[in-house]
């Protein structure tokens, strides 16, 4: 689907989306829970939230949708389910990356052997680090890329990771960990990046009666825990979506977004600060989801010149965003220079273009919101991408008297 955005001012409140790094966290751990009920309240999903109740559906949870929400349950051993099934991770990094520590920690041999699979760019998206973890310490994974499968064996013990890697890596396995019969620990090589997130998988552990100690560098595991459900859970409105309409005020709209907890983990809660800094530096190594927004708004703006540091692993995400905001900024008319972890943009009047959604939803997002201080109409290929994070963005920009035409 192709979507033209004409440059008029949009205005008006909007309620962000549930946060999606909080669900996939809330459904995991909810299903991690024997013989216990939790209702979710979630209103709204995406695709990646949908991969993620695909594949717990898949592990043996029950999970239904309701009008506010999700209710989860689980009765019978979360590894118990048909030979040949799969789990289909969709692109969902997050649902590969939380759920293979835990499919890893089945019993070796006494049920039969898991396959992930993946779509998009996904199956090229690299897991090595983890990987490694988990084979050396006994579990039995075959192949390197998706499709991978699982035979289980994971033994508790002493875990380390390279902390510049990917912070799901260490999020899968504090899920993973507190179900193995002995104590670990889990520490980071380097300074951990993203650490946020980090912190809210601590948050809804914490919340579901699992116990974890910080310690140097890393965390203390105790073995033997079990999940307990809190009864009911909120998912936190999306921190990662808001950033589109707070930038899209940086750009002269008038957007009041709702439905955001001022004092939540979520990193991306700092795109107020990290909008303050365009036409200076800025550090994106622990939001680095804000990259496409922020450099959007900052191409828009004349005469700034603004440096953006901190994002190298975002080559690999849904797509080189890099290399695709870089683009989509020089087809919008302004300039942007790539650098290893980053870009250097020159803000000016953008005059407007055609831009290559590259299928990644926060591209597709970012060139909307550039559009509105745009000379002329953009058309982005592939809208339909913010299916992935945020199905409403159509609805939500149209609302707020944006002018599209598909």
């Amino acid at each position: 689907m192709n979507i033209t955005v004409y440059p008029d001012p949009v205005g008006g409140k909007v309620t962000v989306p549930p946060s999606k790094s909080h669900v996939h966290r809330l459904l995991i751990a909810a299903a991690l829970c024997r013989k216990q009920e939790t209702a979710i309240r979630c209103i709204g999903e995406n695709e990646d939230i949908a991969a993620t109740v695909r594949c717990l559906s898949a592990l043996n949870a029950d999970i239904i949708r309701e009008d506010q929400g999700f209710h989860v349950y689980r009765d019978f051993s979360l590894h118990r389910f048909p030979a040949n099934d799969q789990l289909n991770c969709g692109e969902s990094g997050s649902t590969l990356r939380f759920l293979l520590p835990l499919c890893a920690a089945k019993p070796h041999d006494m049920e039969a052997p898991i396959m992930l699979t993946g779509s998009g760019r996904l199956p090229s998206r690299p897991n090595g680090p983890l990987l490694d973890a988990l084979r050396d310490h006994g579990a039995q994974i075959h192949g390197d890329f998706l499709p991978l499968t699982v035979d289980g064996g994971l033994q508790a013990g002493d875990f380390a990771l390279p902390g510049n890697v990917s912070s799901q890596y260490f999020s899968g396995l504090l899920f993973a960990l507190p179900l193995l019969e002995g104590n670990s620990t889990l520490r980071y090589t380097s300074p951990l990046e993203s650490r946020p997130y980090v912190d809210l998988t601590l948050s809804v552990l914490r919340q579901f009666g699992i116990r974890i100690k910080a310690i140097e560098n890393g965390w203390q595991v105790p073995g033997n825990q079990h999940y307990i459900s809190p009864g009911a859970a909120e998912a936190e409105g999306d921190w990662s979506a808001a950033a589109f309409w707070l930038g899209a005020n940086v750009l002269g709209n008038a957007v009041t977004v709702e439905g955001l907890n001022d004092h939540s983990c979520q990193g991306d809660q700092a795109i107020e600060t990290l909008l303050s800094r365009i036409g200076g530096e800025m550090d994106v190594t622990d939001t680095p989801d804000l990259m496409p927004i922020l450099s959007a708004v900052a191409a828009a703006i004349p005469g700034k010149v603004t440096r953006i540091i901190g994002a190298a692993r975002l080559r690999l995400k849904e797509s080189d965003r890099l290399a695709a905001m870089a683009k989509t900024i020089q087809a919008l008319g302004g300039y942007a220079e790539e650098l290893p972890d980053g870009l250097i943009i020159h803000g000016m009047k953008l005059r407007g273009g055609t831009v290559d959604g590259m299928n990644d939803h926060r591209v597709v997002m970012s060139a909307a919101i550039a559009a509105t201080a745009c000379q002329g109409p953009v058309t982005i290929l592939g809208a339909e991408a913010v299916n992935k994070s945020y199905p409403d963005f159509w609805k939500d920009f149209e609302a707020l008297g944006g002018y599209i035409h598909a």
